[in-house]
Parts: C-alpha cells; structure tokens; sequence
C-alpha cells in the first residue's frame, strides 16, 4: 500500500502542477512532510518509534502512539484492542530496557514516575516497579528474557506484521488502485508477449520441418491473424488494407505476415530484381497489395494467381509502379528464381536472436541466377520521390547495378519495424538521451519538465522531475548510469539518482554566468565538463535566438567524486558561450562549439586547447566525434553539416546544405497566426554503432543519411516520419542489437522507431 500512496501523491502533484493550483500544491508538500503515517509504510512509522525510544523521548513515544491508536486502532474490531494493548505494553518494556542497557538509569525513573498513575492497576506492570532498585536486572529470571535480542526482534516483527496486516485490511479510495491496475496491465502485457513468441516459436518449428524449396504458407488462428508487429494507431489501418485486398491480391508468404504493408522499402527495380535478389522479391518493389488496391476497383479483377514453386521470369521487364507481377502456371524452370519467406520475428532482443539465420537468408544474394541472363535485360526506372506513404516513407534506394542483367540493385539498410509513441509530456522538448545502457530515456521540455522512461519491453515512466528554477540541459552520467546531470537557469548543477528518485547534490557553478547550456560526462565517470553563459541582454530564455555573440560564456571541470571544481579552460580569443560538448571514446579530447562559430579542441589529459578553427557563420549548435575519431562532424547557425579533420586544423573533409527543418531555428504554425520558434538546444544529429548513417531532424520525422566520401556528402536513405510538428532533437541508441531511433518535436510527441539492419 505504500508504494500505492506515493504513486497515488505524485500523480495528484503533477496534476495540481498541470492545474496551476500552486497554492494547493504547497499545502500538500507541506502536509506530506508532516504525515505521522508516512504514508501508510510500515517501516517509516517502526523507524519513527524507534528514534523515540532511542532518543529516550517519552512524551513523544506516547503522542505517537496514542495518534496511531485514534487514527489506526480505534477502527478495528473489540477482540482485536487486547492485541493493541500488548503491542503497547511491549513497546514501553522496549523503551526501559533500552534505557538501562544505556546505563540512563534517570529515564528509567522518569518513566515510573510518569506512567505510575496509569499503569500501577494493571498485573502485568506490578512486578515491573523494583526494576529500577534491582543492581543487575538482566540476571533476574523475571527480567532477563527480556534483555536478550530474541525478544527485541520478536517484538518488531510482530509489530511490523500487525501494521501490514492492519493496512492491507483497510479500505481504500479507488484512486489507489490506480498502481495495482497498473501492474496487473504490466503482467498480462508480459504474458501476452510470452504467448506470443511461443506461437512464433512454434510456427517456426513447424517451417523448418518442410522442404525448403517449397514456399510455405502459414494460416494463422483466426485471433491472431491480425497480430503483426505494428504500433496500436496502425493496426488498424493495416487489418482495413487486408480486407479490402483480399479478393483482389495472391496471398502474401510468411514474411509478408509480420512486415507492414506500408513500410517495405521502395526503389529501383532492375528488370531481373525479381530475379537476381530475395530481398528485391519480397521488398524491393513496394507491394501491390497496397499499392493497387485502390486501383483494382476502376480496373478488370485481377486474377487469383496460385503460387508456384518461386518463381519468377528474368527476361520480361517489371513495372514496379503498375500492376502486380503474376506468376504463370506454366512458367519455365529455367527462367524462374528462388523466393525466400522471412519472419522479422519477436520484438527487440529474442525477435533477433532467434531469427538471425532467416534474415541473412532474406538478404543473402544469390551469385549464380543473373549470370545466366546477363545481356537480355534492361533497367526499368522507379520515380526518385517514389514512397511508401505519406507521413513515414524510405527515401529512394538508389541502383547500384548497372544496364545489364549481372547488376545487383543497391539494398535498404534499414527496415523500419516499429514505432511507438511516448507522450507525457505537454510542450516542446528541448533535450532527448538515452543512456549508456539503452534501458532508460531522459527527456526535458520547455516547461522545465523531465520524464525519465524505459521502453523495454514496455513504455513506462520512471520518474517525474519538476524544479522551481528553470532547466536547460541534462546528461546521463556513465558510471554508474542510474544517476543524470540536470543544468538550470540559475547558475546549479544537480546530480539526480533516478532510481532513488532524488537529488543527490546541487552544484552552484558561477552567478555570473548562470545559464548552464551544455553538460558532458566523461567516459570514465570521474568527472563532467559544464559551460556556463551570462544571460542574453534582453533576459530571455527561450523566445530570442540562443545567444548573441557578445555573451561571454565559462568552460569548467568538475570532480563528480568531490562535487568540486577542478579547473576553468582557457577560451580564445575571448571568453564566449559554449553551446555543445561531446567527448571522445576514451575521455581524451573534448570538442566543443560556441556561439562565436569557433569549434575547439581539448587536450584532457593536458587541460589545455589543442586546436581551435572558424567553423561556421553563425553559432554551432551541433557537434559530435566520428566512428574513428579522426575527423569532427558538426552543425551550425549557417545550415551547413561539415566533417572537420582534427589532424589538419580547419580542413574540411565535406560539406552539405541542409534544409532549414534540420538545423533549426525550429518554427511551429497554426491558427490565427500562431506562431512558436525555437533556437536548437539539443543533440541534431547522431550517427548509428558503425558510423555509417547519420540521424537528423526534419518537420515530419528523423531522416537518416548514409555518409559517403564523395559529392553529396550525405546520401539520403530512409525517412522516419510519424511526426505532426518540426523534429528539434535526436538520438541513436545502439546498446542494443537492434538499433532505436529518438525524434522529440515542438508538439511534446517523442517517437521511438525501431530499426533491422540489413547486414550483407
């Protein structure tokens, strides 16, 4: 119950936040510090006597006891108030033998003296009165059991047993079952996920036990047919896709079960794709059965097509965008390919694992098929915008074959298996990071909020953090990981244990530069880097541009074992705001970008700059190490993403424009000229475990990019989409093996997209 209590308090503190009812907010606060229940946990209110009865407090001892017995007691039944009575005598026997085994021989007395009145006509006290004239009690038969530690305990045991007992007996609001529906809701969705995976399991089983040249077509159990790996708000667009396709498409294969219709990957199709690659076969045109199921009403009813033993024709050129590609029955052996089913399988961990093998099945390209038709085939082109859908679609593959038939086409390198919706919070965010371990998320809006949730295997909120003062950064430490670095507005750093739920230390970092905007914690775990800003001159936070040129800005050190400040580095040529900090893999090097457009590197084992170069006009807003930590990547004020080589001070590798949706500042519109900007705070770009592909922000979603060596510097790739506001923050969890994307938007909406890699 008294884990129900303080779930119960922090909702209706949240909720009288949310109301404006500051006044009813403190009053509570106030009332919680001053609970003589301690909200209804067993071991705060043992704790609470046994200070009285250490601190020899008779009086108090008494006043909380007899508030227990008004507030607790007085409601039990009349056969339990001799139960009550013994517990009470007890407690006060524990009270006299505490004071002599301490040798204050004056609280023994005191206690006869005071209680003389009340407890001289009851027997069990009668032989209790020469306890204080007798030189060694605990040698006294009639008193020494109750100096042994068998009695102590037994006493608190039974004591805490009748107060659980007591309170679990109580009735209850209805507003506290609130956490027990909760946890009932946790375990059913367990359940549902174990059963789940077993009928996979089994499915699986049973496919592996037949030819494996034949295709195989599973009929799922009617209650299940519908239970693809999707998100809640598509499950039902994708059972209304199937029914208004059924008389009009083949029947899909094993793979097609459990991959959404709308999230295949598009592309170029080569006249032989069918042919030359599985995964071109079972992905690479985007199904018909979406596509054209509008499209089938207006034309003649196609035909019910049986599936034949894989295969499909090399020589015939495919049109992706027209009509479905139907299998012949009398299709010649020679001219016919291998289809391959695949199941994307169970979710996050196990759903790789116990699949690996049928996903390299899928994407493996067989070496031998397009040889026998090179010359005969000819590239048929997709449109470049071609898509998926409106809101979540890949960017076009690109072919990387050529004219002829020995060409394979370029493959997706990410599939899109899911995407969830977390949405506790109610304004834009402003920070988004996952920590080391990929199990918890630390999420800061406009509003000075922070929501710290996991989403494995399940979306839950962890804890809620509200602060008087503004916040304007946050960093997960790395050892240990459970504790998060939160910066304000005025000038403090506070150490937050998220699993304790409370603050651990607040640092006061300078009152001269209060605005503590980027925050990083060494690899190691030792220490974290702070950059403090003075405040802009118009004294805004959060309505004018990040911060003009002239704010002088600090760069500190600080110890996290001492709690603090090691050392201030030297900024050149002038004091200025540092908008963002990233470390290198081992703690090394620090880079920075300030708001004078100056990248700087640091020496950490010296403490001094390296190297320092003008990077962009305007403010850095954005900058991060590279997989090999030979060059710097970093985003500015001018809308430009630039790789830096950090061996050749101020050398660009490549550049590229970005769209003004991807570097900010961030523009909100609706009605009635509504209008919200936002200067970018957070992380805007991140790259995946490989450093291969880059993750940036855009109005509708994240897009990923491949970085290539050559012009462009950045090869568009997949787009995530799901967003209905302008995406301000990202993050890439690879602690996992199946990688997590993190877009965080204006409208306080964060979308959690899970992604396969497609290793060849």
């Amino acid at each position: 119950m008294g884990s129900a209590v303080e779930r119960t308090d922090e909702h209706v503190r949240e909720y009288l936040i949310y109301r404006g009812f500051t006044s009813s907010l403190k009053h509570l606060d106030s009332e919680i510090k001053a609970d003589k229940e301690k909200g209804f946990r067993v071991d705060k209110i043992i704790e609470q006597l046994l200070q009285f009865v250490q601190s020899f407090e008779l009086s108090g001892l008494k006043e909380y006891w007899l508030y227990l017995d008004r507030r607790l007691f007085c409601r039990l039944e009349d056969v339990y108030r001799s139960t009550v009575n013994k517990l009470r005598t007890s407690l006060y026997r524990y009270y006299l033998i505490n004071t002599i085994q301490k040798g204050n021989l004056e609280k023994t007395q005191e206690f006869f003296q005071k209680q003389a009145l009340e407890l001289q006509g009851q027997p069990e006290w009668r032989d209790w009165f020469i306890l204080p004239f007798i030189p060694a009690p605990e040698q006294n038969p009639s008193f020494s059991p109750y100096f042994s530690r068998q009695w102590a305990d037994t006493f608190l045991v039974s004591l805490h047993n009748f107060l659980s007992v007591l309170f679990q007996c109580m009735p209850q609001p209805v507003l506290l079952s609130f956490d027990a529906e909760v946890q009932k809701t946790t375990s059913l969705t367990e359940e549902n996920e174990q059963l789940r995976q077993l009928l996979f399991a089994l499915q699986g089983e049973s496919r592996d036990q037949k030819d494996g040249d034949e295709m195989v077509h599973h009929k799922l159990p009617a209650y299940v047919q519908n239970m693809d790996r999707l998100g809640d708000t598509e499950l039902d667009l994708v059972s209304s896709q199937r029914a208004a396709s059924t008389t009009t498409t083949p029947s899909r294969n094993f793979f097609s079960t459990f991959l959404p219709q709308g999230r295949r990957t598009p592309g170029k199709t080569p006249q032989g794709a069918a042919g030359s690659s599985p995964s071109q076969g079972a992905l690479g045109r985007k199904d018909p059965l979406t596509n054209q199921a509008a499209k089938s009403k207006e034309a003649a009813p196609a035909k019910e097509v049986k599936p034949v033993s894989s295969q499909v024709s090399t020589s015939e050129p495919v049109n992706s965008q027209s009509q479905p590609v139907h299998q012949p029955a009398h299709q010649p052996a020679h001219q016919t390919t291998h289809q391959t089913t695949h199941q994307p399988g169970h979710p996050r961990h196990k759903r790789l694992q116990d699949h690996e093998k049928e996903r390299k099945e899928l994407f493996s390209k067989p070496p031998s098929q397009a040889a026998e038709k090179k010359g005969e085939s000819s590239e048929v082109e997709a449109p470049a915008d071609a898509s998926v859908d409106a809101p979540d679609s890949p960017a076009n593959t690109r072919s990387s074959g050529g004219a002829e038939g020995g060409g394979l086409s370029a493959e997706q390198p990410f599939i899109k298996l899911s995407q969830e919706e977390y949405g506790e919070h109610h304004s834009s965010i402003m920070h988004c990071r996952v920590d080391c371990s990929g199990r918890r998320v630390a999420s800061l809006d406009v509003d000075g909020v922070i929501k710290v949730w996991s989403f494995n295997p399940i979306m839950q909120t962890k804890a809620t953090i509200m602060s008087k003062s503004p916040l304007l950064s946050l960093e997960w430490a790395t050892k240990p990981d459970r504790l998060l670095l939160l910066g304000s507005g005025v000038g403090t750093v506070r150490l937050y244990d998220t699993d304790a739920k409370k603050n651990l230390y607040e640092m006061n970092i300078d009152e001269t530069h209060p605005r503590i905007l980027s925050l990083a914690c060494s690899p190691s775990g030792s220490s974290f880097v702070c950059s403090a800003a003075a405040v802009s001159r118009s004294g805004s936070v959060e309505s004018v541009p990040r911060l003009p040129i002239p704010v002088s800005g600090q760069l500190l050190l600080w110890d996290t074992k001492t709690v603090k400040q090691q050392l201030q580095f030297s900024l050149e040529p002038e004091p200025v705001a540092i908008n963002c900090t990233a470390f290198n893999h081992n703690g090394n090097l620090l880079v920075t970008g300030a708001a004078d457009g100056v990248i700087r590197l640091f020496d950490m084992q010296r403490y001094e700059s390296a190297m320092s170069w003008r990077a962009h006009e305007g403010e850095v807003y954005s900058v991060e190490f590279s997989y090999d930590e030979n060059t710097v990547f970093s985003i500015g004020e001018d809308g430009k993403f630039i790789q830096w080589n950090i061996h050749r001070c101020g050398v660009k590798q490549s550049e590229q424009v970005l769209p003004q949706d991807a570097t900010g500042p961030f523009i909100l519109s609706g009605y009635s000229g509504y209008r919200q900007v936002q200067v970018p705070r957070g992380r805007l770009f991140a790259f995946d475990s490989e450093g291969q592909h880059v993750l940036t922000c855009s109005s509708t979603g994240g897009l990923i990019y491949r970085l290539t060596n050559g012009e462009p510097a950045l090869d568009s790739v997949l787009s995530l989409g799901g967003h209905k506001a302008p995406v301000v923050t990202v993050d890439w969890c690879s602690a996992v093996d199946c990688g997590t994307c993190l877009t965080a938007s204006m409208d306080g909406k964060i979308k959690l997209s899970t992604l396969l890699a497609q290793k060849s």
